[in-house]
């Protein structure tokens, strides 16, 4: 079955249904888990446009990303799991981190949302698409 899963979370509240349902696959398959966070470069929100440097903002967000991914691995007790904050594009990181990392199983949160919304892409659908390994969207419920 599953020997290596891939959790990619948002660090919202949310993503305790998404760590739940990992959990659940986790003790059913004896799996490795592996928690992820991607931070988007501030600059592509400025495409490189203005001068600025945000070196320290990015330094502040990746080490607040960590230490949050940390207290989540103490929080639900993870002796078998790994924790990586990864810098990029949601999509790319993933499946780059998938790949490198031998992983078999990714696990998503989704909102589930419908037609245009859906077709403009979400993370777990770009995920989806570009995954070379099962993966498991988990419908986020409001």
């Amino acid at each position: 079955m599953y020997k290596n899963i891939l959790v990619a979370l948002d660090l919202s509240d949310e993503g305790e249904q998404v760590i739940a349902k990992a959990l659940r696959m986790q003790q059913a398959t004896q799996a490795r888990l592996h928690l992820t966070h991607v931070i988007e470069p501030i600059s592509y929100a400025y495409g490189g446009d203005i001068p600025l440097d945000l070196g320290d903002i990015q330094q502040q967000l990746q080490k607040h990303s960590e230490e949050k991914l940390q207290k989540l691995i103490e929080k639900h007790t993870l002796t078998n799991s790994a924790a990586a904050v990864l810098v990029g594009r949601p999509e790319g990181e993933i499946h780059r981190y998938a790949e490198e990392n031998d992983i078999d199983l990714v696990i998503v949160g989704s909102h589930g949302r419908h037609g245009l919304q859906l077709l403009l892409g979400s993370t777990a659908n770009g995920v989806l698409h570009g995954a070379k390994c099962d993966v498991l969207a988990v419908r986020i419920s409001d």
